[in-house]
């Protein structure tokens, strides 16, 4: 049996999708630098060189809107896409775990 098709992404710019997609490789990259998640040092360092050529990306991509005239981000739309590429659960490897209580 196959996984329930996921809902369709909502109509991007091209421009708005490459944001999209370069926001999430820096949150993925965060996640692995996340000190209180990782295991080992080798994968953050090599998570934080990595980072550099990730967020020049996003910066080149959020340009390129501005450039465009595309001035005003629509938040809920791209929030929409950003849950469909499983944005909440990458995002939330950023983020600090739940105490232990120790």
């Amino acid at each position: 049996m196959l996984p329930p098709e996921p809902p369709p992404l909502p109509a991007l710019t091209r421009a708005e999708g490459d944001v999209v997609d370069a926001y999430l490789a820096v949150v993925d990259l965060l996640g692995r630098i996340n000190p209180a998640r990782a295991e080992h040092t080798y994968g953050g360092l090599r998570a934080a060189q990595a980072l550099v050529a990730r967020a020049a990306e996003l910066r080149d991509a959020l340009a390129l809107m501005h450039q465009r005239g595309e001035s005003e981000v629509h938040a809920p739309t791209l929030a929409r896409a950003l849950r469909v590429l499983d944005g909440e659960r990458r995002a939330a490897r950023v983020t600090l775990p739940p105490s232990t209580g120790a």
